[in-house]
């Protein structure tokens, strides 16, 4: 496989992953954060991060957006529900675990 390819199977893997988030609006992200360490917040970090090294006025709310597949206020208002004090505390417990993402 080329670079280009490595590159371009990446790109789709990544827009894979976001589109299956995207359907999947019924996983809380603190869910995702307790089981895997990271969440769509995460992801759209990441991107900005990315997209930052090529357009340095590239704005983290554009990332969430192409994330979310909507603005996150739009996101919290249809899909966010409130965190039960067992996933609050699942999240504090697995803090250490949590993805690592620099210049955030």
């Amino acid at each position: 496989m080329t670079k280009d390819q490595q590159i371009q199977a990446e790109a789709e893997a990544f827009r894979s992953l976001v589109a299956h988030l995207q359907q999947r609006s019924d996983v809380q992200n603190i869910d995702l954060m307790n089981l895997s360490g990271f969440c769509r917040n995460c992801l759209s970090k990441w991107y900005s991060a990315a997209a930052k090294k090529m357009d340095p006025e590239f704005d983290y709310a554009e990332a969430q957006q192409y994330v979310y597949g909507m603005t996150i206020e739009e996101w919290k208002r249809d899909h966010q529900t409130e965190a039960s004090e067992e996933q609050q505390q699942r999240f504090k417990d697995t803090a250490p675990l949590h993805a690592k993402i620099s210049g955030y």
